[in-house]
């Protein structure tokens, strides 16, 4: 499966990037996310509690950034698991790119799955992928305009 979307944020890229790397501003981004841990730069492990359709699991995983690009653009790959209801994994490229005082993240997105999850379907899994990418990065807008105001 993969995404690729693009949105804008009101934030100069410097201030988007510094969010991005925050554990805090992405445990609250990320939907389910009970916690997240950074163990350095480049390696956290996060829990996350996710419903897609009739399977609902909790998520134990680890990701890995690769910021050599930085700030321009980074990576980030991860696999998680959760238990019966099956694995995931994948990665994605993330560039930022500044426009006046705004600047325009574009991502592409690749995952697996495997296990019960797996055996939805793959409509059910892309839809959901999508809202949940979707509502990250409308949690991220929001957080970043919050960031802004203060």
């Amino acid at each position: 499966m993969e995404l690729a979307d693009e949105i804008i944020i009101d934030a100069p890229k410097d201030k988007v990037y510094a969010a991005l790397n925050d554990p805090e501003v992405l445990q609250k981004c990320i939907p389910g996310c009970e916690e997240l841990i950074k163990h350095s730069d480049t390696d956290l492990e996060a829990k996350v509690v996710l419903k897609v359709g009739p399977v609902k699991a909790k998520f134990s995983g680890n990701v890995t950034l690769d910021t050599s690009g930085a700030p321009d653009a980074f990576s980030l790959t991860g696999q998680g698991n959760g238990g019966a209801a099956g694995h995931a994994k994948g990665g994605a490229d993330v560039t930022l790119e500044e426009q006046g005082d705004q600047t325009i993240l574009r991502y592409t997105a690749k995952a697996d799955v495997g296990g019960k999850l797996a055996q939805l379907g793959s409509r059910l899994i892309q839809g959901t992928a999508k809202k949940l990418a979707a509502k990250f990065f409308d949690n991220f807008a929001e957080v970043m305009a919050d960031d802004n105001v203060a």
